[in-house]
């Protein structure tokens, strides 16, 4: 088993344990990401090898360094950059926080916020592929119940390899969701039309039907357009796709109802408001609506809202 250790700097300010916490559900273990003992750790997905990386931090969050490990068979510096661009991504390091922090200063609610969770970058998921599965599996459900079933997903389906004695899980591929049966999928929790969804999904990625390798190219517009052609993805999924799959700046997922409340609770003293008023009110936060979203979610699962 080799190891080779690189090293990220990514944009101050930068707190790996805020981002990591998010990947993971606030701490501990998800699927396919792990926050344990000080270290982020993932199963990378690097076409024929699969490589664990682990990263800690050895700077400070106004002068953020990372120290990234990675560790897999026969490892070459064609892995180890591989590794290191695709932690980079699933971290956000390369995000520019200081134009959406001098906005929310001019938010007194969304300033306190982002007073607490200082250095929170937007995590995203490997590939569209794994946001628009995500977010099917999420719709209509309780966070709690969503990550049970992502979970064994994950654990099903993905790739899965040892080391230290511990199992880590890799996103599965579109050709393994895309083999399974609807019964099969249901067997993990879903219901008959979710399942035929992650099929779906599944076989237009595999078959590369979906055109989803080249919605880096087009615009939000252009992306919601064709990702809601594909059968179960609406424009709440779309949203999220923007969200986590692409790291858009401006998304914001109408449809939420968790985002609804948080607003209300808020800015609309309990009030329960509609995504017709969510919409106009939301463009306070443009062009910055996506880390607004992500740092209102953070607040509600810190008991903050």
């Amino acid at each position: 088993m080799d190891r080779l250790i690189t090293n990220l700097q990514p944009a101050p300010p930068f707190d790996l344990e805020l981002t990591a916490a998010y990947h993971t559900y606030f701490r501990g273990r998800y699927g396919t990401d792990s926050w344990v003992d000080g270290r982020y750790r993932r199963l990378l997905d690097l076409g024929p090898k699969l490589v664990l990386a682990s990263v800690r931090t050895v700077g400070t969050v106004e002068e953020p360094e990372l120290e990234v490990e990675l560790r897999g068979e026969n490892l070459t510096q064609q892995d180890a950059a591989a590794g290191k661009a695709q932690v980079a991504w699933l971290l956000g390091t390369q995000q520019e926080l200081t134009p959406f922090y001098d906005l929310a200063r001019r938010d007194p609610a969304l300033a306190a916020i982002c007073e607490r969770f200082h250095g929170l970058h937007l995590p995203h998921t490997s590939s569209v592929f794994e946001a628009l599965i995500l977010a099917i599996l999420g719709q209509q459900i309780s966070t709690s119940v969503a990550r049970i079933v992502r979970t064994l997903l994950i654990e099903t389906y993905g790739l899965r390899q040892a080391f230290d004695g511990d199992d880590y899980y890799a996103f599965p591929r579109p050709e393994a969701l895309a083999s399974a049966s609807v019964e099969d999928l249901r067997q993990l929790k879903l219901s008959y039309r979710k399942a035929e969804y992650v099929q779906g999904i599944a076989r237009a990625a595999r078959d590369g039907t979906g055109g989803l390798d080249c919605l880096n190219e087009k615009s939000d517009e252009e992306v919601v357009q064709q990702v809601t052609q594909l059968r179960g993805v609406g424009k709440w999924t779309a949203q999220w796709v923007l969200v986590r799959g692409l790291g858009r700046p401006d998304a914001l997922p109408l449809g939420d109802l968790a985002l609804r409340r948080i607003v209300s609770s808020l800015y609309f003293d309990g009030e329960p408001i509609t995504d017709e008023q969510l919409g106009p009110f939301s463009a306070r936060w443009s062009p910055w609506r996506t880390y607004a979203t992500i740092y209102l979610f953070t607040a509600l699962r810190a008991g903050m809202v």
